[in-house]
C-alpha cells in the first residue's frame, strides 16, 4: 500500500493538533532539499501526521528546526555533489553534533556513511562508520530490489516501538549498508545477503527502506520519530 492510500487509512489526522513538544513551542520538521527525489512523498506523510514541515536548504532554518529529515532517491555520487553544492554537508554534521533528531531515508541512509561501491572515490558524510556495497548477483534475484521485505529487529530501536515482530516494509535499492559497528544496527533484512536495514546512534536514525511508502508500519515508524 503506497502513500496515497494512507489518506483513507489515516484521514483523521488532518484535524489533529500539531506536536508542540514539552515547551509548548511548535517545532518545525525540516526536510532537506537537494534535488534528490522522494521529498514530496515524505512531506505528505509528515503532514498526514499533523506535523508542520518545511522543505529547505537554508542553513538557519535547518538549524532552528526541531527535527531534520534527509530523504533521497538516486545515485550516491550525484547526491554528494548536490549536498556540497548547496553547502549542506557541514550543516548536516552540525545538526548531528547538536543532538537534533535526524532521520536519513533510503539514499539518505547511505550518504551518512563513508563510501559507496556506486561511486568509487566519492566520500560520504562519514557521520557513521561503514560502507555501501552492491547487492550481489544471484540466480533469480532481481536488482534493483523493489518490493516488500520483513525486518528482523536486532535491538530495541526507538523507531520500532509498538510494532509487531517481523513487520514488512518497502524497499527500492541496488546497494546496501554494511555498518562497521554492529551495535548501531537496529534491524536487518535478507535479499541475496544480510542487509543492515536500519541504524540508530544517539540522535541519528536511518533506514534503507521507505517508511513513507510502507503503509501502517511506516506511519508508526514516522510517529516514533516525531516522538523522539
Amino acid at each position: 500500500m503506497e502513500i496515497g492510500s494512507w489518506e483513507q487509512a489515516y484521514g483523521k489526522v488532518h484535524g489533529r493538533k500539531r506536536d508542540e513538544g514539552r515547551t509548548g513551542v511548535r517545532r518545525v520538521i525540516a526536510i532537506l532539499d537537494y534535488d534528490a527525489g522522494n521529498i514530496k512523498s515524505v512531506e505528505k506523510a509528515m503532514q498526514l501526521l499533523g506535523q508542520e514541515v518545511i522543505i529547505t536548504r537554508d542553513r538557519d532554518k535547518i538549524l532552528s528546526a526541531g527535527k531534520v529529515i534527509l530523504p533521497g532517491v538516486g545515485a550516491f555520487g550525484d547526491a554528494m555533489k548536490k549536498l556540497r553544492q548547496y553547502g549542506l554537508c557541514e550543516v548536516i554534521r552540525e545538526v548531528a553534533d547538536r543532538g537534533t533528531p535526524f532521520l536519513g531515508i533510503c539514499l539518505g541512509l547511505q550518504l551518512l556513511f563513508e563510501r559507496s561501491d556506486e561511486s568509487p572515490g566519492v566520500e560520504g558524510l562519514g557521520i557513521l562508520k561503514g560502507e555501501i556495497l552492491r547487492i550481489p548477483e544471484s540466480p533469480g534475484l532481481k536488482i534493483p530490489h523493489m518490493g516488500w521485505n520483513s525486518l528482523e529487529f536486532k535491538s530495541s530501536g526507538r523507531l520500532f516501538q509498538d510494532l509487531p515482530e517481523d513487520p514488512y516494509v518497502y524497499f527500492v535499492h541496488s546497494y546496501y549498508l554494511k555498518a562497521e559497528q554492529e551495535e548501531i544496527v537496529t534491524a536487518v533484512t535478507e535479499y541475496g545477503t544480510q542487509i543492515h536495514a536500519s541504524v540508530e546512534q544517539g540522535n541519528v536514525f536511518a533506514c534503507q527502506f521507505h517508511p513513507e511508502k510502507s503503509s501502517d508500519v511506516g506511519i508508526q515508524i514516522l510517529k516514533n520519530f516525531v516522538a523522539v
